[in-house]
């Protein structure tokens, strides 16, 4: 275990190197395919395609187009406790206003709403991450299976 690895342990005990965002393997691709498509100018080759029955999904490549541009837009070259990740996060903010390394370290992380928003995405899978750092410390949690998304009960 290095200090880099502990520092891609978020806040809110997510690890930044299981994000598709912070991989940056996704944003790449996309960026390459856009380009590729922008080159080849397949904007004309889909608009002409989408008029046969068998390739009607074609009306929709602006869409697919500008969800590849977001995708390339989720790049983030810095992890969390780098300041990377959402710049409104409310955990970061608090566990800085504390003085903590993480959401572990507070009693109250358990019942914390500001931990709320991540679960659409994440589950309870933060929380499972939390309650292994706080019970068995940092070096066994990156020891261990890290969780990114687990489906809530």
């Amino acid at each position: 275990m290095t200090k880099e690895n502990e520092k891609l342990i978020a806040y809110c005990g997510l690890y930044c190197n299981d994000c598709i965002g912070y991989r940056q393997k996704a944003a790449n691709l996309a960026r390459d395919l856009r380009k590729e498509l922008r080159e080849t100018r397949f904007e004309k080759t889909a608009e002409s395609l989408a008029k046969i029955p068998f390739f009607a999904k074609y009306k929709n490549y602006e869409q697919c187009y500008e969800v590849l541009g977001e995708l390339v837009k989720m790049r983030c070259k810095k992890a969390c406790k780098g300041d990377g990740g959402p710049p409104f996060c409310k955990i970061r903010k608090c566990c800085q206003k504390k003085g903590i390394e993480g959401c572990w370290e507070c009693d109250e992380f358990e019942t914390c709403k500001k931990l709320d928003f991540l679960k659409p995405n994440h589950g309870d899978g933060h929380l499972k991450n939390l309650r292994n750092i706080s019970k068995k410390g940092i070096k066994e949690f990156l020891k261990g299976k890290k969780y990114w998304y687990n489906k809530l009960k």
